[in-house]
């Protein structure tokens, strides 16, 4: 097996939607604001190379948006989706597997592309089954209206049309396994109705992929939970049993969203679960 983190953008969110109740005089000391309330957020999705497949996990925002949805959050930096796969030695046709933590835009948007006219959308990967559950599929298609301007049909619809949509089952246990995958998984409702986290075994160690149930190392403290979550006092109920978790079996933890810390340990202290090593993807997957 293989590993190869791909970049597939940068953006910015607002400090205070992304850390809810917690006052900014705490959370800037992590992910400091600019002039405009922002801080730095990556999309940094992950391709598993294992046998004969290629599984993406999560794709970013994509590019099909209008200029004034991108100003929304401005998009930094020059790493785009196909450039990195391209610099890991791949096509997005070599690509057998998607995996989406969520639907929400910024995860699974670069799954759906314009066709060739610009008059419809096809899949950025012809070749690929995506993946999803069947619960958070219809939760997205039926957005309550705190989510909404998050599922975007455009982002949706086009795949389930496409009928390369494949929906995993959850087999009750804590950590579901996918034996098409070949990796575990975690589903947590905090965030989101099932999104899910893969556990992926590689060498002696597992690979922990955070999505939003840990977007940045800033988040680590429980209380600091974001906005965005429908279910804030779930997720926090959620991220202290797997922190914990995390900490007593020595998790190497991916995190998607933060825009300068590529992998983290965590372990026990007097006031809880906290940050213990860092390091970049190159020290663990090379």
């Amino acid at each position: 097996m293989h590993l190869y983190p791909i970049k597939a953008g940068n953006f910015k969110l607002d400090g205070g939607a992304m850390f809810g109740v917690v006052p900014k005089v705490l959370w800037n000391k992590t992910n400091p604001a600019d002039q405009n309330n922002l801080i730095d957020i990556a999309a940094r999705c992950l391709l598993i190379e294992r046998d004969n497949k290629l599984i993406l996990i999560d794709a970013g925002m994509g590019n099909k948006q209008s200029e004034k949805f991108f100003s929304y959050y401005s998009l930094w930096g020059d790493e785009d989706l196909n450039k990195s796969l391209n610099t890991a030695g791949f096509h997005s046709d070599d690509i057998t597997d998607v995996f989406i933590t969520h639907l929400h835009f910024d995860h699974c948007g670069g799954v759906v592309t314009w066709n060739s006219d610009k008059t419809g959308y096809e899949l950025a990967f012809k070749n690929a089954r995506i993946w999803s559950n069947q619960n958070h599929w219809d939760w997205a298609t039926n957005p309550n209206p705190r989510e909404k301007a998050s599922f975007l049909k455009e982002n949706i619809l086009p795949i389930e049309d496409s009928g390369q949509l494949h929906l995993i089952s959850r087999d009750g246990n804590d950590l579901s396994s996918s034996e098409e995958l070949g990796f575990d998984i975690l589903f947590v409702d905090g965030h989101t109705e099932k999104q899910m986290i893969p556990h992926i075994r590689y060498k002696d160690k597992t690979i922990v992929f955070m999505a939003d149930l840990l977007p940045t190392v800033g988040h680590i403290p429980l209380p600091y939970v974001m906005g965005y979550d429908t279910r804030p006092l779930l997720t926090l109920t959620e991220k202290e049993k797997f922190l914990n978790k995390a900490a007593d079996e020595g998790y190497y933890l991916f995190l998607e969203h933060d825009a300068h810390n590529e992998i983290i340990t965590v372990k026990h202290t007097e006031k809880g679960v906290r940050l213990d090593q860092t390091f970049s993807c190159a020290e663990i997957f090379n």
